[in-house]
């Protein structure tokens, strides 16, 4: 007979699904060790489930380990979760103590694991905010994924005027590459989102992190879906009617306001349903003051990224200026992981 509260053998088990905020990996744990504590399978960090989120069942095939074959997302393994101490178990009844000798020892290795495990205080700035944001980009990982977004296609470019007549040679080759890097690029976008939104001062560490396709499609997805939503409507009016009129100008407002909230919630949801109205404006009005301030921010450093002239007869200034505007979307991305890492509580979203 199963315990109370414990699902039978041969029903299916729903998981919660939640990435962890260390380093955004994909989680599926059963449902019944909400509010668990227990450890990243990636990044080995502390991690607490949360109460609600995406159910889906778990087939009754599951392995008696809690790991699913095939299975897209880690699903953790049920042990690693509420470990209880040695003096714990050794008051615990008998009655509770209904348990294999193999996973008593099994429960005492992953508690001395977990026990030397300490919480990582909180980073700091060392510089004054205003200075110190535009300083984000600038980390070994920060400049390494700035010069595989921008030195990628310019080698390509170069080794195309280099082969002359026989540059066609490179021509799907070189798409390909443009394509793979541009969704690279958005991708590595919403990863600086997630770890400034856990509170991270500097471009984070992804290489290890290897994406596949539908990770980078998905990214991109999510912002270029968000670029359609809150300024493709100034985009194709402005397109269609030529016009800088009345309605020109709301559409723009309404794109410029909504947009940054838009962008930080469909990558913190990692869903459309984040485009939801009642969800960004009960948001922007729970931080209303605090959010202009961000808009405005956000307005600074695009003046910053259209005031550098564009000389489209040099190359070479053409790859700088590139590389300045992927550097500020990179300052840009850092700016919206703070402000939910600072504002959290008051948004309440539960991601």
């Amino acid at each position: 007979m199963p315990r109370k509260g414990e699902p039978k053998v041969n029903e299916p088990e729903p998981l919660i699904r939640f990435r962890c905020k260390n380093c955004g990996q994909k989680i599926r744990i059963p449902k019944i060790h909400a509010g668990k504590k227990g450890k990243c399978p990636k990044c080995r960090n502390i991690v607490i489930v949360p109460q609600t989120g995406d159910t889906t069942p778990l087939a009754s095939q599951t392995k008696p380990d809690g790991l699913e074959t095939g299975s897209k997302d880690n699903l953790l393994n049920p042990l690693l979760f509420d470990i209880p101490q040695k003096s714990e178990l050794a008051d615990q009844p008998t009655a509770q103590k209904d348990i294999s000798d193999e996973t008593l020892e099994d429960l005492q290795k992953l508690e001395e694991r977990m026990g030397i495990e300490k919480a990582e205080p909180v980073a700091k700035r060392k510089l004054p905010w205003p200075i110190d944001i535009f300083l984000y980009p600038i980390s070994i990982p920060g400049l390494i994924n700035l010069a595989i977004i921008i030195g990628a296609p310019l080698l390509v470019g170069i080794a195309a005027k280099l082969l002359g007549p026989f540059a066609l040679a490179l021509a799907i080759p070189s798409i390909i590459i443009n394509i793979v890097i541009g969704l690279y690029m958005y991708w590595y976008f919403a990863e600086c989102i997630h770890d400034s939104a856990m509170g991270g001062l500097r471009a984070p560490e992804t290489l290890a992190a290897s994406p596949d396709l539908g990770d980078l499609f998905s990214q991109t997805l999510n912002i270029v879906g968000c670029l359609i939503l809150f300024l493709g409507p100034v985009m194709f009016y402005s397109f269609f009617t030529q016009k800088t009129d009345t309605i020109f100008w709301i559409l723009l407002g309404y794109g410029i306001f909504f947009f940054p909230m838009g962008l930080l919630a469909v990558i913190m949801f990692d869903s459309g349903s984040a485009f939801s109205p009642v969800l960004l404006i009960g948001s922007i009005s729970s931080v209303f003051f605090q959010y202009c301030g961000l808009v405005l921010l956000f307005c600074g450093v695009a003046l910053i990224a259209k005031s550098v002239p564009d000389m489209q007869q040099s190359q070479i200034w053409g790859a700088i200026l590139h590389c300045v505007r992927i550097y500020l979307a990179m300052v840009v991305a850092h700016l919206l992981g703070r402000f939910y890492w600072k504002y959290q509580e008051k948004l309440n979203w539960e991601v």
